[in-house]
This record gives structure tokens, sequence and C-alpha cells, in this order.
């Protein structure tokens, strides 16, 4: 008797697992696959800290119109973990999921993983399923420990590397690196975009230490002029490091790269949440982006200013562990309006109060989403909601037309 019967009681049991559970090490994911063997899926592992959910689309979207048949495994979801896990640009239906988690409770093991392991495991059971041509995934939260780095990829890309997560990778930005660097291996093939000094040191001393070759994107791809379909100057260096791991990738799989079929895979890159502009009825322009930390936020600043975007009003909310007083001038700078601040349903979301009390007079409290956008809907300007994912996905809740560029 199987041991889920439908999609939703596979997410129950995700559920129980605990999104945020972790218990650092990759003994439970070697167990696993020696159970099942080790596939030999050629892997592109993205590991660094902002940049890799854009990274990883834009080299998926690239490997795709080339023809190449794509597994594509990123986190966090908005508001289906049918989101992490596409198969040329496509998520699994409900029934591929459910067969694919009996699989993994099947295997000797699997009922010990943990939530991003378990959703691991059914990904790469997925692109076996599918027969993938390469499979990209997106580290969770550092790199040597993380449960991707458990398939030894001939190819590593690095996005750039900053402060987040502290309390588990170390609180400091060396300290951080090294764990990321870590998934760095003997023989393998890596490749960074740019890099804080710190943390470049720490990358080029360990594929020294462990006999990685290590590129640098700027090297390999010196210019792109090309419209990109995910928006904001920042992603050109996304992009830039997506076309360098996929000239390094197309070379190791022995296929013919064409200008012009990378600049349109480049083109038809979309994530829901990265400067995603909507429109509803009867309101301003929205402007969605799950800028959620410092850097993220500066990035964010940086192309409203390149596309002559002054939002009339903010929607804002992030996680209490987040460094807020750094995010404070960065969220003022962005608006001359009002900034709204709804809850936000997750037990590590910071108090809409507390926001307001650092924000100042500008911010206010609002009851929910839904407010918040009845709120701004008298503005003939442009409003940015921004944050959290979970600020977001309670947007997308509401119009989930929005997660992808075509009605599922």
């Amino acid at each position: 008797m199987p041991h889920f019967e439908s999609y939703d009681k596979v997410c129950e049991y995700m559920d129980s697992l605990g999104l945020f559970s972790m218990d650092m090490g990759l003994g439970r994911m070697e167990a696993f696959w020696q159970h099942r063997g080790m596939p030999d899926i050629p892997v592109v592992h993205v590991v660094g800290t902002n940049g890799k959910g854009s990274t990883s689309t834009f080299f998926e979207s690239v490997a795709r119109a080339h023809g190449v048949r794509t597994g594509l495994f990123t986190s966090p979801h908005l508001v289906t973990p049918r989101e992490r896990i596409r198969i040329d640009g496509e998520m699994l239906n409900p029934a591929v999921w459910t067969r694919l988690a009996n699989m993994v409770l099947d295997t000797p093991g699997g009922s010990e993983l943990t939530y991003f392991e378990f959703q691991t495991c059914l990904a790469m059971l997925a692109f076996i399923d599918a027969n993938v041509d390469v499979a990209v995934m997106e580290a969770g939260m550092g790199g040597r420990y993380d449960a991707t780095n458990v398939f030894i990829p001939g190819l590593t890309l690095f996005v750039a590397i900053g402060m987040d997560h502290e309390a588990v990778l170390g609180n400091t930005l060396q300290a951080i690196a090294l764990d990321k660097a870590g998934a760095m291996h003997e023989g393998g093939k890596a490749i960074t975009g740019a890099q804080n000094p710190e943390a470049l040191n720490v990358l080029f001393s360990q594929a020294q230490a462990v006999g990685a070759d290590l590129a640098f994107a700027d090297d390999m791809v010196p210019r792109l002029t090309e419209d990109l379909g995910l928006r904001g100057q920042y992603q050109r260096r996304n992009a830039r490091l997506a076309v360098a791991g996929w000239l390094a990738a197309a070379e190791r799989l022995g296929i013919d790269s064409d200008y012009s079929t990378i600049a349109e895979g480049l083109r038809q890159a979309f994530i829901a949440g990265r400067f995603h502009s909507v429109q509803l009825e009867r309101m301003p322009p929205l402007i969605l982006d799950g800028a959620h930390n410092p850097h993220a936020l500066e990035a964010l600043s940086r192309t409203l200013k390149e596309e002559n975007i002054r939002p009339k009003a903010l929607v804002f909310g992030c996680m209490a562990d987040k460094d807020i007083p750094r995010m404070v001038p960065l969220l003022l700078g962005m608006t001359d309006g009002p900034i709204f601040c709804p809850p936000i349903a997750w037990q590590r979301a910071a108090n809409p109060a507390d926001l307001v009390a650092v924000l100042g007079d500008k911010a206010e409290a609002v009851e929910s989403i839904t407010e918040a956008l009845q709120r701004v809907a008298k503005y003939s300007g442009s409003v940015l909601v921004c944050g959290s994912l979970y600020l977001l996905a309670a947007f997308y809740e509401l119009y989930p037309e929005f997660l992808s560029r075509k009605p599922q």
C-alpha cells in the first residue's frame, strides 16, 4: 500500500518535517543514494547568496532553447512546492509528485530525510524519470553540506556571496564563503561571478586545495547586451554567469552553442517575484520583488533608479531575523509615499508594529495584504510590494495567474 494517496497527503507529510528543520551533514543523502545508486545525470550546481534562482533560471532557459531536455530544482516556492521542480520549464503534475514521494519513502533512509533533503531526492528522481540531459540544482543555503552537493557536480556556478543565514553558516563573510566554497570538488569546473575580495580569496584557496578549475564569468563572457526576461541591471551579472556556465556545459555535453539561441533563452527566462510587473483591474501598476535582505534591497533600489521608477507607495514585510536597521534607510529612500506593513503568516516574521516603529512616520501597520492593496489603489503611479517571499506568496495566492507567464 502506498504511503501517500494524494498530493495533499505529500504536502501534509512535508509540512510535518518542518520547513526550516536542519541537521547539517550529507550522511542521510549519501545513505539514500547508496541504496538507489548515484545518478549519472550531468549536474550544474548554483551556489551563493543572492542571485541563485535567477542564474539557475537563465541557465535552464538557455539550455532549453538549444533543445536540451532540462531539469530545474529551485527554492523556496511561493504558493506550492510544485514550483520547485520543473522538467523543460513545466511543473510536475500532482500525480507525479505523489508517485515520486512514495518512491522516496520506499527507499531505505527515505523516512529520515529532512524537508529539503526529501525534496532534493524527489527532484533527482523526477529528473531520472524524465531522462533529462542536464539537472540544474540550486543550493538551498550553504554549499559543503547542502543536500544538493551530494551529487558531486561537474560544474559549479558561484553567484555573489554575502552575509545571510549567519546563525547557521557563520557570522563572518569568510566563514560563509568557506562553507559555500565547499561545493567545489576535485577535478570539477567552477565559475564565479563578481565577488567581494574576501570571498574571492576563499574561493581561490578552496579551488587550489581540492584541485578544481576556477574561472571568472566576466573573462568568458566579456559583454552582454541582450534583452533579458528578468529585469534589473544586476540581472546582467546573473545572466553572464549563466551564459559562461552554459558555454562550459555545452562543451562538456558536445552541444553546438548558438549566439542567437542564447539570446532567445535569456529573453524567455521568467521567475515570479523578481521585479515582476503586474496589472490588476482598477489598480496602479504593481512591482513584486522578493528583496528580503540589505544586499537584495540595494540591487532593487538601483534597478528602480535605472528604470526611472519612483514608487508612490510601498508594501513591505520581512522576517524578524533579518538586518532590519540596515534595510530601513534603503526602504525610506525608495519612495516619498507611505509604507504599509501587513502581517506575514509565518512564525519568524517581524511584527508589523515593530517595523513601523523603526520605519517612522511614513509607515503604517495594516491588517492584511488585501487591506494594503486597497490602501494603494488610489495611486496613479507604480506601487512596490517587496520583502519576504512569504509576503509575495500571500499576493500570488490571491492572484495565482501571475505565477507564470501563461496560466497553469
